[in-house]
């Protein structure tokens, strides 16, 4: 029984993994690493040993690198202010209040109000805004590249195993 409940739980966790590779507010990967690992040791290491755990775990470490740094670099590409970095960074967490479109538009209105207030032109910051928008829908697309892969790699192993 206790067994089913730990099962139950790993599937959650990496269900809400899955929600959290779109919402930034859910450590998304970690989730999935951690319901992947859980049900590996719930089955004892038969199915998923430590390699598939070292490969997916790496897999998933690439996964958080390039999340974090995809927003920022699209910003840094065209050289937006601090400003627009730190607006993107507040427009995307107000964003998440307001679902879909909330995450969509926070990012871009925030780096491209950050840019105003940087004292840049209208043009020059909806360009900053439009490319840091698009470093994190990158990001967040690899992450749930990443995921699924992740996902893949735990079902292989599984059907292996």
């Amino acid at each position: 029984m206790l067994d089913i409940l730990l099962y139950l739980l790993a599937a959650l966790l990496m269900i809400g993994g899955l929600a959290g590779a779109i919402l930034p507010a859910l450590p998304g990967i970690p989730m999935i690493f951690g319901g992947i690992w859980l049900a590996a040791a719930v089955d004892g290491y038969r199915h998923v040993g430590l390699w598939w755990l070292v490969g997916i775990g790496l897999l998933g470490a690439a996964g958080v690198v390039v999340d974090f740094v995809a927003g920022a670099l699209g910003a840094k590409r065209v050289g937006a202010s601090r400003q627009a970095l730190w607006g993107a960074a507040l427009g995307t967490f107000v964003g998440m209040f307001f679902g879909v479109p909330g995450l969509l538009l926070g990012p871009f209105v925030g780096a491209l109000g950050g840019e105003l207030l940087a004292g840049n032109g209208a043009l020059r910051s909806a360009h900053v805004g439009l490319s840091t928008w698009l470093g994190l829908l990158f990001g967040t697309l690899f992450k749930l590249v990443v995921s699924c892969a992740m996902l893949g790699l735990f079902a292989l192993a599984m059907l292996l195993g």
